[in-house]
């Protein structure tokens, strides 16, 4: 219940506005772009896979990874080409990286307690970076 109270914090801010840096410096994709078509949806993805009592099989188990992957990469796109305006959003693009790593090693091994607990860290990283940085 606790994750998936957390992915809701997460999309409310991730669907509402855009973020204090819209896009970087040499580009095309702007910072919302980034967080509708690669964060929210495998946050979303990865948060239903670990309902109740978690993937169901090894092709589920490997779309966790999948999405565990992708949130991973998304840490280190937010933080390039000049996204990062201080030292919140480095700290939460810090903690997603290090906890979706951490969901990952634990999704290879199907431990669905040390998925959540990784994941629960890595919203609660989303959600403070998401009231320093996003409009009102």
């Amino acid at each position: 219940m606790a994750v998936v109270m957390g992915v809701a914090v997460v999309l409310t801010f991730v669907g509402s506005s855009a973020a204090q840096k819209t896009k970087g410096k040499t580009r095309a994709s702007q910072t919302k772009y980034l967080m509708r078509g690669i964060v929210q949806p495998n946050c979303k993805g990865l948060a239903d896979l670990l309902k109740d009592s978690g993937p169901a099989d090894d092709k589920a188990w490997d779309t966790a990874a999948c999405q565990a992957s992708c949130l991973n990469e998304a840490s280190y796109l937010l933080m390039d080409d000049g996204r990062c305006p201080d030292g919140v959003w480095a700290g939460a693009t810090k903690t997603l990286r290090e906890n979706s790593a951490l969901a990952l090693a634990a999704i290879e091994k199907k431990d669905l307690d040390g998925t959540k607990a990784a994941f629960k860290s890595l919203t609660g990283a989303c959600a403070a970076c998401h009231k320093a940085h996003k409009s009102k």
